[in-house]
């Protein structure tokens, strides 16, 4: 397996937009992608069946849809000698293939370890874009025939963004960590997690020599990729110490499974918001973070202070509110009721390739989205145009105080 890289996970990506025929039980009752002839490249000619995980991918769902079955790949003219081959891949019927439809993005992946993934998307979705930009596919031509790519030949490096996609994906991108402890995590805190604000000061101190000051989008980068490195570090540890001791019965271990699930996502909210207020602070930008505004609302951070945001004299065009969330999905719209004194808002996000429809909507709500710049590629060129980075946004905020 190559450590870091996309071809670590896969070996092969053949890609297309479902037509009716092939999505539509109404239309078609025969379960098989039509016109797969480049997929050879992949599977070869040889009749097999191969193990495959199916996902479903929907920014209406809180969660991809996964489920298991097997694919057959074989040759429907076999009988037929003086005919040549025609291939089909059969997909089995299940909670992922029944929501199907024409239109939807395909994804064959072929996995490093002989089995494959079965992903779908649906239209015009973010997942769509962020799965498009990952496997590096032309979404200009995925109506047309399907797109091919041996990952080897056109390999990707994992970077924060494509690490967010594959864990959409429900790909864990942190089972290559081994049980060398470099920077001294389970030693410092043993067998228990720590608070959140102790464990993101820890990761920064690890991290290594970055400037929140000169470079502010790599900084916070940096700092997340190396909290999530050291939390899994832990929480491996942790979580295999629990199983040795045993479980008393099945109830027990669903129980620790789903508190590790949710650790795991309660935690990167706090984490962006530790290192986004040590950044601030190293920029010597005062601020509020997480305190009361109008009717209970606590946006993330205000500028230069709730105080000043509750003088009346204090003019609003100096104000500026932040909202920050990992991922936005339709919670985006919670930060526009967060601060009724600041009519133009700010956002900041880690999510890659949020949708041409998304980003328009932000923007006629006087929504500012920020992103750090090495996630800007993941957005259409146009979108580019209307985003700015954390180093923009903090500029600004110096400006006003």
């Amino acid at each position: 397996m190559k450590k870091g890289y996309l071809s670590g996970y896969f070996s092969g990506i053949a890609a297309k937009k479902l037509s009716a025929v092939e999505a539509d039980p109404e239309k078609s009752n025969q379960h098989e992608l039509n016109g797969v002839s480049e997929i050879k490249k992949i599977l070869g000619t040889e009749k097999i069946s191969i193990e495959a995980k199916f996902v479903y991918l929907d920014d209406e769902l809180g969660e991809p849809l996964v489920d298991q079955g097997t694919l057959r790949w074989y040759d429907s003219r076999e009988k037929n000698l003086d005919r040549s081959a025609e291939y089909r891949l059969y997909y089995p019927s299940n909670s992922v293939t029944e929501k199907l439809k024409a239109g939807d993005l395909f994804v064959f992946a072929q996995k490093t370890d002989g089995t494959a993934m079965f992903i779908t998307v649906s239209n015009g979705s973010t997942l769509e874009n962020q799965i498009i930009w990952l496997f590096g596919l032309d979404s200009e031509k995925l109506d047309i025939k399907y797109q091919t790519k041996i990952v080897e030949e056109s390999d990707k490096k994992l970077d924060f963004a494509s690490r967010f996609i594959l864990e959409e994906l429900d790909v864990e991108t942190f089972d290559l960590i081994d049980d060398d402890d470099p920077h001294g995590v389970i030693e410092k805190f043993g067998t228990n997690f720590p608070k959140t604000f102790e464990f993101s000061q820890f990761a920064r101190e690890v991290a290594g020599k970055v400037s929140a000051i000169e470079a502010p989008d790599e900084t916070l980068i940096t700092w997340i990729e190396k909290e999530e490195e050291l939390f899994r570090r832990l929480e491996k540890h942790i979580a295999t110490e629990k199983i040795k001791n045993g479980f008393d019965d099945v109830d027990s271990f669903v129980e620790v499974a789903k508190s590790i699930l949710n650790r795991r996502k309660s935690r990167v909210g706090y984490c962006l918001e530790h290192h986004l207020s040590q950044i601030f602070s190293d920029n010597q930008i005062t601020f509020s973070n997480g305190k009361i505004t109008e009717n209970k609302a606590k946006p993330d951070f205000l500028f230069p202070s709730v105080e000043h945001y509750h003088t009346v004299t204090f003019p609003p065009q100096r104000l500026t509110m932040l909202g920050a969330k990992t991922s936005c999905k339709d919670r985006w719209r919670q930060v526009l009721s967060e601060a009724e004194r600041i009519p133009f808002k700010h956002l900041i996000t880690l999510q890659p390739g949020i949708s041409t429809n998304q980003t328009g909507e932000m923007k006629a709500h006087n929504l500012q989205l920020i992103l750090p710049q090495s996630i800007h590629e993941t957005y259409s060129l146009e979108q580019q145009k209307h985003i700015i980075n954390l180093k923009d946004f903090i500029d600004l905020v110096k400006s006003k105080q």
